[in-house]
């Protein structure tokens, strides 16, 4: 496949994947690749999550210094990947991404010639990463699984979360792109962004600070994905899971008691620690004390953990 210089500049380059058409358009994923400095058979895939894209510069710079070749995969509609005539963020079924997940594997795998792949997903995309790992069980495509705060429940009461998937199900047949009212939370956003007293840099017009609307087929297409993630998946390699020790309720009264830059603002992660044991038989569970929803992006103490962690389990799984 053709590469070209990625926007994150020197070092990085992207791979377009042409996935056809559908009624918008053209659709496309977009798949970045930062090799290592010596050769290597070990490679990283990584899935970001709603309303974001691949900035993470450092996380790659960790799987380098661990002698891994890094890909982040920038889903279609999603940063990169987005396009003018498109809704941003939107997809009828999570079972779409696969499509893009295959063809990177593929190419990691096959044109690139790795042995080993470790698939980082974050948020909706360890979800999406989970449920893939699932249906490619027994091909040996995938090594391990690193879960980075995984979207496996909407952090609300049982009744709103009842009634946010009913609503969805219901406008979904006729009206996919209703908007819902729900979101990210833009707090947690602002305590990102170095512009508003975070420590990274990201381009808002992929990860808006306000993020995108809900959508009703958005929304229904991950109440299924959880679903199915909650009767059990069959994941048949080591999984990694880590979330914060702690989280908050996205409303401005429960914002109002906590240091947003010390918990998981966008998931509940007793929600997290409840059905991480239904990935499969062989799943670890690690739990970050002054965690973010995005640990890789958490203040240094924190982030330095999650690093750590990951690289011990890095090297009793995959080496």
């Amino acid at each position: 496949m053709d590469a070209t210089q990625d926007v994150l500049g020197p070092g990085y380059e992207a791979i377009e994947l042409p996935l056809g058409e559908d009624a918008e358009g053209p659709l496309v994923a977009t798949l970045v690749r930062r090799r290592g400095p010596e050769p290597s058979r070990r490679a990283v895939l990584y899935v970001h999550g709603f309303v974001d894209y691949f900035f993470q510069t450092h996380l790659a710079d960790f799987y380098a210094g661990l002698g891994f070749d890094f890909y982040a995969l920038d889903l279609r509609r999603y940063g990169r990947s987005l396009r003018p005539h498109q809704t941003p963020n939107h997809v009828d079924s999570l079972t779409e991404y696969f499509t893009e997940i295959d063809e990177a594997v593929r190419i990691i795998r096959e044109e690139d010639g790795h042995d080993v792949l470790l698939v980082n997903g974050h948020s909706t995309g360890g979800l999406i990463a989970a449920l893939w790992a699932d249906r490619v069980k027994g091909r040996g495509l995938v090594d391990g699984l690193f879960l980075n705060s995984p979207f496996f429940d909407i952090n609300d009461s049982l009744l709103m979360r009842k009634a946010g998937a009913g609503l969805a199900r219901t406008l979904r047949p006729r009206f996919p792109k209703a908007v819902l009212p729900a979101g990210v939370s833009e707090a947690y956003a602002r305590s990102l962004h170095r512009d508003h007293g975070g420590e990274w840099d990201f381009d808002v017009a992929w990860k808006p600070l306000a993020g995108f609307p809900v959508r009703a087929a958005w929304l229904a297409a991950i109440r299924r994905g959880q679903r199915r993630l909650h009767a059990g998946l069959g994941i048949d390699v080591p999984v990694l899971v880590m979330a914060s020790a702690g989280s908050s309720r996205p409303s401005a009264r429960a914002q109002a008691k906590v240091v947003l830059s010390e918990v998981d603002a966008v998931l509940d992660v007793e929600h997290i620690a409840r059905w991480t044991p239904r990935l499969g038989r062989h799943v670890t569970l690690v739990r970050i004390a002054g965690g973010m929803h995005d640990l890789v992006l958490s203040a240094k103490p924190a982030r330095d953990e999650v690093f750590a962690e990951l690289a011990r389990w890095i090297r009793g799984y995959l080496d």
